[in-house]
């Protein structure tokens, strides 16, 4: 077994893993837990935040209309500073109150500047945000959103212009701590590929379910849930770009001095988690 320990004030907890060259999943070795981005590593940072009542929180908005409108106003292109303080603007505003407001009023508040970093900036997309928070809101007015699951409300908020995959997937994870959808990029492809819990044909924009699927099964095969692994793997992977081109680039892993640097930056770009996407 592989042994880690987690200090906790005068405590330490002891924690055990199976050894390196056992399996995961078959073909998937567990790694060592100070080896990035090893899959036992994963597992271990997770443990560990749990013990030091240090677990990523994720949720955004205090109702499902404001979850789904901080959600869709970050993302893909949109630094989280920027999508949060776009979303507090039109929240400001009565964005989510319960009459759902015009695209044109919608997208005359993303016009007016926002104040993000400290500086005005003007929020990017106003027009194609607008309208896909327009209907967004319109939808939630007039229908029962499905709250069984998360692949239950994953799906219903898929006929939703400009929602895809990950945005809804994103949506249902962090509303309904859900565990059984994953939020899939560029970061988490990476990992998948890295950990080789990822088929290497396989893309997002093509291959969605299909990844998603063998990332639940990699989260169940590490005993942690979904939620809190992708979140955890998503955190690291983006705080640490050079690292991560690094081992792409040499196909293997790093040493426990670019572990612990990961873990110092991780905690220090952690406000960034909350506009994951």
């Amino acid at each position: 077994m592989q042994h880690g320990a987690v200090f906790l004030k005068r405590a330490v907890f002891n924690v055990e893993f199976p050894m390196p060259d056992a399996e995961v999943l078959p073909g998937v070795p567990w790694g060592s837990i100070d080896a990035f981005p090893a899959p036992a590593y994963w597992a271990y940072q997770i443990y560990a935040r749990r013990i030091q009542g240090n677990r990523i929180h994720y949720k955004l908005g205090a109702t499902l209309k404001e979850e789904v409108g901080a959600c869709l106003l970050g993302g893909h292109g949109i630094p989280s500073s920027m999508g949060l303080a776009a979303f507090r603007h039109v929240k400001q505003k009565g964005a989510f109150g319960d009459v759902p407001p015009s695209e044109e009023t919608l997208l005359e508040w993303l016009k007016e500047p926002l104040l993000a970093d400290g500086r005005q900036l003007r929020y990017r997309f106003a027009k194609q945000k607008a309208r896909y928070l327009a209907a967004a809101l319109q939808k939630l007015a007039a229908e029962e959103a499905p709250l069984s699951s998360g692949k239950a409300l994953r799906n219903w908020l898929l006929s939703i212009p400009g929602i895809g995959y990950k945005t809804a997937s994103w949506v249902a994870r962090n509303w309904l701590d859900a565990d059984d959808v994953a939020i899939l990029d560029i970061h988490i492809l990476r990992a998948g590929l890295l950990g080789k819990f990822f088929q290497e044909s396989l893309t997002v924009e093509r291959h969605y379910l299909e990844l998603e699927e063998q990332f639940l099964r990699f989260s169940d095969g590490l005993g942690v849930r979904a939620s809190e692994l992708d979140a955890l793997i998503w955190l690291e992977m983006m705080s640490s770009p050079e690292t991560v081109h690094s081992i792409l680039g040499m196909g293997h892993s790093s040493s426990d001095r670019s572990a612990r640097s990961r873990t110092k930056k991780s905690q220090s770009h952690a406000h960034q988690l909350t506009l994951l996407g």
